[in-house]
């Protein structure tokens, strides 16, 4: 591929990125709006993987400068934080028996010692997590060991669980 095509592609994409609300805007979306801005098709995979690489960096870059800004922020601020951290540390929010992550996601349920299925937020829109964890200094931490799943994909599963009851039962019994 054209070195000059691949550099279009990253400033168009970038150029969308930073148009875009970032709550509401998907991977497909930007590929979309910059494919139309170029005249191009960009579903091409060597031209997903561009885009894929371009929005990647840029969210890199965001959560940088979201890091640094909240190093910046005032005493009152700091402590709101603490007071949440202490919360979460104790894995109940004040008002509920909700059961809370470290990183204050809302735990579903406890598949065995080491799995839980969790719910968060990721841009303004619920993902549900199927996760492994880890301790370390008395704290859990997720690994990268697991799935999250948005709310169509939870739907296309919970659609399919009985098919896959059934193949569980079917391959049982060609077990015994």
């Amino acid at each position: 591929m054209d070195s000059d095509v691949g550099r279009r592609i990253g400033t168009t994409v970038r150029e969308v990125l930073e148009e875009s609300d970032m709550n509401n805007t998907t991977e497909y979306k930007v590929r979309k709006l910059a494919s139309e801005r170029l005249g191009m098709d960009l579903s091409q995979p060597k031209y997903k993987a561009i885009v894929r690489q371009v929005v990647e960096s840029f969210l890199e870059e965001q959560k940088a400068r979201e890091e640094q800004n909240a190093m910046g922020k005032e005493e009152g601020e700091e402590q709101e934080e603490q007071e949440e951290e202490e919360e979460e540390e104790t894995g109940k929010k004040s008002g509920g028996d909700a059961e809370y992550t470290e990183d204050g996601d809302l735990i579903i349920c406890k598949l065995s010692e080491k799995r839980k299925v969790t719910m968060q937020e990721f841009r303004g829109k619920p993902l549900l997590s199927i996760r492994e964890y880890f301790k370390k200094g008395g704290k859990e931490f997720p690994t990268s060991k697991g799935i999250s799943l948005t709310e169509e994909q939870w739907s296309v599963l919970r659609k399919n669980v009985p098919a896959v009851e059934k193949a569980i039962k079917k391959l049982e019994s060609n077990a015994m």
